[in-house]
């Protein structure tokens, strides 16, 4: 087993609660007024376009230190061992607190309470979940870094303006030693030309905001663009999912959709970067050459035929005789037909944010499924916008090499690419502590504690594992064994895990939800059909 990094050709849960700005009448009218806004935290530039214009908005990370309060302090809120008094702030959409030793934990509960900046209401103060599970493996290069630091999980709060904070003992417990270095972490992830108004290239325009906490599959739920990974993708009706949508003209005539030249060749559309693209945005594009053009945003379908070729792909142009469960001379591998992925170009990652390289390691042997928790409310169309977030508080707040997980599905059953390195290589993500190596991470959008996930959601985890495991010979409904990297099982100790577990499986946690975990047998039966076993 090893990890290495290479570059392109030519050039927790980790992810956020997702919680919607509950009002309450109660935290309105007792909210202390806000501080005037610092100067000094702004990151757009004054000429900048106010957050309810429609022109794209430039991202930004922002960092305010945390206040320790003396016991003896009369200012000091009851209990509260440190805190950020209420203020007003440039607009933001996701929050975390971080410090500096990544090593050290933070025994204390974090509890916040932001304002929404539509309405001027503040919201109830909600807590923070610690954020030790999801990280980079303990002794690894990543985890290391200087630049790395400890962090709660990020909650994602919508368009807010203004925060407070608190950190409190935990019940029961002795005043704990605070680490060094907390700091409030508010992220605006910018907007893109086509998050109010569809994309170039087939996406379907959004449809009306879904309620809150309305599952995916019913009326009223927002839809994701039409990629053949959504609810309305040809593979979603024919499982029994949302029949909604076709796949649109503009779609089937888009640069993204086109055939292949060739089982294994390039596209030749594929060989010249667009001019917008930077040298880091082209090499996160270029790893995908094989099955889209450089610079695209979608990743297209592929029928279970087709999708033969990806193997090849996967493996440097080399079929894998070798690979567990693919046997040579086999001409047709239990691989699943390839879902429509969103790249990570689409999505909006800024390159430049990343560390140069990538990281892989040997192979792919299972797949963990996370949520990540909160509400259900959010509209798929917020989708980007929430991955854009969790990626800069991966790499700019905390200091990883790039967003954590390798893949995102929302619940409209839309699927995003992740890390970058190359949506069939075996990249190395930063998803299940101790757990990293040779599996992958799949992120689905929301809480499945108490709540059912969508079909759609769950069919887009079938469809995802059925492509990816079945590129390395895995069998999604079987066993594998892992070695840990330390966490929940000592280092170096051989587990058997199902080949695709829940992040609980890994890591003492409650992630999935007991509701999503519960469903993992029935995307097994799924992905192992979908791969033709």
């Amino acid at each position: 087993m090893r990890a290495h990094v290479t570059s392109s050709i030519g050039v927790v849960c980790s992810a956020a609660l997702l919680v919607p700005l509950a009002p309450s009448t109660v935290a309105a009218a007792t909210a202390p007024p806000p501080a005037p806004v610092d100067a000094a935290v702004s990151a757009p530039p004054a000429d900048g376009p106010a957050p309810h214009e429609s022109a794209p908005r430039p991202a930004g990370n922002r960092s305010l230190p945390l206040d320790r309060v003396p016991p003896t302090s009369s200012k000091r809120a009851p209990g509260a061992l440190a805190e950020l008094t209420p203020r007003e702030v440039e607009p933001f959409s996701l929050l975390g607190v971080a410090w500096e030793d990544a090593g050290q934990e933070l025994h204390g509960r974090v509890r916040v309470r932001t304002r929404d900046a539509r309405t001027g209401t503040w919201s109830d103060w909600r807590e923070l979940a610690a954020h030790t599970d999801e990280a980079p493996d303990p002794a690894t290069a990543e985890a290391r870094a200087e630049t790395v630091r400890g962090s709660t999980a990020p909650l994602w709060v919508g368009a807010s303006d203004g925060v407070a904070v608190r950190v409190l003992p935990e019940p029961g417990a002795r005043t704990p030693v605070l680490p060094a270095g907390l700091r409030l972490e508010m992220v605006d992830p910018g907007s893109e030309p086509h998050d109010a108004g569809g994309r170039p290239g087939g996406y379907l325009p959004p449809e009306p905001d879904a309620p809150a906490d309305a599952p995916a599959d019913v009326p009223g739920a927002a839809a994701g663009p039409d990629t053949g990974s959504g609810p309305g993708s040809a593979a979603v009706r024919a499982l029994g999912g949302s029949a909604a949508h076709g796949t649109s003209a503009a779609y089937r005539t888009s640069a993204a959709y086109r055939t292949d030249t060739g089982a294994t060749g390039v596209r030749p559309s594929a060989l010249a970067a667009p001019p917008e693209l930077s040298a880091a945005a082209a090499a996160a594009s270029a790893v995908n050459s094989q099955l889209a053009d450089l610079g695209a945003e979608l990743i297209p379908p592929r029928t279970r035929e087709q999708a033969v070729a990806d193997v090849v792909a996967a493996h440097d142009g080399v079929f894998p005789v070798t690979a567990e469960g693919i046997t040579e001379g086999q001409k047709d591998p239990y691989v699943g037909p390839r879902p429509g992925i969103v790249t990570r170009h689409g999505w909006g990652a800024d390159e430049s944010l990343r560390e140069g390289g990538f990281l892989y390691t040997d192979t792919v042997k299972a797949a963990f499924v996370h949520h990540t928790g909160g509400s259900n409310g959010y509209a798929c169309s917020e989708a980007e916008s929430v991955i854009r977030g969790i990626y800069r508080y991966h790499t700019v707040s905390l200091g990883w090499r790039d967003v954590g997980y390798n893949f995102f599905v929302d619940k409209c059953g839309q699927i995003y690419e992740g890390r970058a390195g190359g949506v069939t290589k075996p990249v190395m993500g930063a998803h299940t502590y101790g757990f990293n190596s040779n599996t992958m991470g799949i992120a689905v959008l929301g809480s499945y504690g108490g709540t059912d996930p969508s079909k759609a959601a769950t069919d887009g985890v079938a469809k995802l594992t059925a492509w990816k495991l079945g590129l390395y010979g895995v069998d999604p409904d079987s066993s594998t064994t892992l070695v840990s990297g330390g966490g929940k099982y000592r280092k170096g100790a051989r587990v058997t895990m199902r080949t695709i577990s829940g992040h609980r499986d890994g890591f003492a946690t409650e992630c999935p939800g007991a509701r999503l975990y519960a469903e993992l047998g029935s995307i097994r039966a799924l992905a192992a059909k979908l791969q033709g076993r």
